[in-house]
């Protein structure tokens, strides 16, 4: 018996280091996605990383070009209160659909401009900068909605086992990070591979 299990815990750690090798991590018990004729791509992201940001053109460049068989999802991780502000207004933003809007604008008031934007106030004051009106902000901004956005954002952060961002996750099976890609510059191109992969897979 103790044979049998040595066995599987070697195939196990080969299989692992073999994922690795390729670029990615694979994720244990594999994530449900939201529409399984579709391949899902996942990005968590935090508005205060600097390497989410410097990503950025790279995921724009790819999302230019993105193959019709993909969602693509921006999914803000959430480990503490700062995190957790800055997903509340991601989420504020996607009820409003002005995410193309004002995302990259965020990212640059936050990274180039050094704002927090973490107080609803100064929150409602970039929002209404981008043409949203004041008392609409405040509604969402405290909408049951956003919260439950929130609280599942912190779920999902711990389920997919992300401890760090940028992290890419290709149909909840596929975990893309910079280290695990060898570098962020290969994170897109990881994704391009697990994607063809996965669609061979896809009826």
């Amino acid at each position: 018996m103790f044979k049998n299990i040595f066995f599987i815990f070697l195939f196990s750690f080969a299989t692992l280091l073999q994922a690795e090798s390729k670029g990615y991590e694979v994720l244990s018990p594999a994530q449900p996605v939201t529409n399984p004729d579709k391949i899902e791509v996942l990005e968590f992201f935090w508005y205060g990383c600097p390497h989410c940001y410097h990503l950025e053109p790279a995921l724009n460049d790819w999302l230019a070009t993105k193959p019709e068989n993909v969602d693509y999802i921006r999914q803000p991780a959430a480990f503490n209160q700062q995190w957790t502000d800055h997903a509340k207004a991601f989420f504020v933003a996607k009820m409003l659909n002005i995410v193309d809007k004002v995302h990259g604008d965020f990212f640059d008031a936050i990274q180039n401009k050094k704002q927090k934007l973490q107080s609803e106030a100064d929150l409602a004051e970039f929002f209404v900068a981008h043409g949203v009106d004041k008392e609409k902000f405040h509604e969402t901004f405290n909408s049951f909605a956003v919260d439950a956005k929130v609280r599942q954002a912190k779920i999902i952060t711990v389920r997919y086992g992300v401890k760090g961002v940028p992290a890419l996750v290709v149909n909840g099976k596929y975990k893309i990070t910079a280290e695990s890609a060898g570098g962020q510059k290969n994170m897109t191109k990881v994704l391009e591979t697990v994607i063809a992969q996965e669609t061979k897979t896809v009826k």
